[in-house]
């Protein structure tokens, strides 16, 4: 059984519809890469499987439960861990503050987090609001990490960001596959880091999914039909 699935989602805003029968899967332990050209539904997949969109249709599972009538801080309770496009960190909280506002217990701690991105370490007691748009990514990766999640979600984690942390970040998710074992969902546009820690992909097109496979299957005529400018 997959930890993830979605089976013909589709979803509106108001009454426009965004998604048409979204499907994909993640399996334990794997790093999924959701892909598509800008306003495709990347982002309102996120939102849905989050329930902070409702599903119209189809079906979204976690584990065996059935995600489409739970709030969503029952959904993160379940083990979903998000990292929003645009970071969202508590600007008026320090970054221990941001770390250990939403802590559960497990593997996850501050010393882990601190291991994983040195300059949190050095920083403790900085508002998150004077921290670099490299330091806010993160602190908000750290932040989702913190809940312990069995599946951590990250929409556009390196967006925007200056190439040296991005290339920190993307450490960071290696790292993260290589020797936690945690299930990864991840948006973004780099497919050259993508095929560095990816075990397979789902592309979307117009809220559709259009191809899903794995990832060393994403051809160059995929690529230029679904991906290229």
């Amino acid at each position: 059984m997959s930890l993830l699935s979605l089976d013909g989602v589709s979803a509106f805003y108001g009454a426009s519809q965004a998604l048409f029968d979204v499907s994909l899967t993640l399996e334990e332990g794997q790093v999924l890469a959701l892909l598509g050209r800008n306003g495709m539904g990347k982002t309102t997949t996120i939102k849905t499987i989050f329930r902070m969109v409702p599903a119209r249709t189809g079906a979204i599972r976690f584990d065996g439960n059935d995600l489409s009538t739970l709030p969503s801080h029952k959904v993160a309770r379940l083990g979903l861990g998000l990292v929003p496009e645009g970071r969202r960190c508590f600007a008026k909280l320090s970054v221990s503050e941001n770390l250990t506002a939403a802590a559960r217990p497990g593997h996850w701690d501050l010393a882990r987090v601190a291991a994983l991105f040195p300059r949190l370490a050095e920083r403790p007691d900085q508002m998150a609001a004077s921290l670099s748009g490299g330091e806010q990514q993160m602190l908000a990766i750290g932040r989702a990490l913190m809940t312990n999640p069995r599946l951590l979600v990250l929409d556009e984690a390196t967006e925007g960001l200056a190439p040296i942390v991005r290339q920190e970040i993307w450490a960071a998710i290696a790292q993260l596959k290589r020797d936690s074992g945690l299930s990864i969902l991840v948006v973004d546009k780099s497919l050259r880091e993508l095929e560095q820690v990816a075990d397979s992909a789902a592309i979307l097109q117009r809220g559709a999914t259009v191809w899903s496979g794995p990832f060393v299957d994403l051809s160059a005529e995929l690529r230029d039909r679904y991906l290229g400018v």
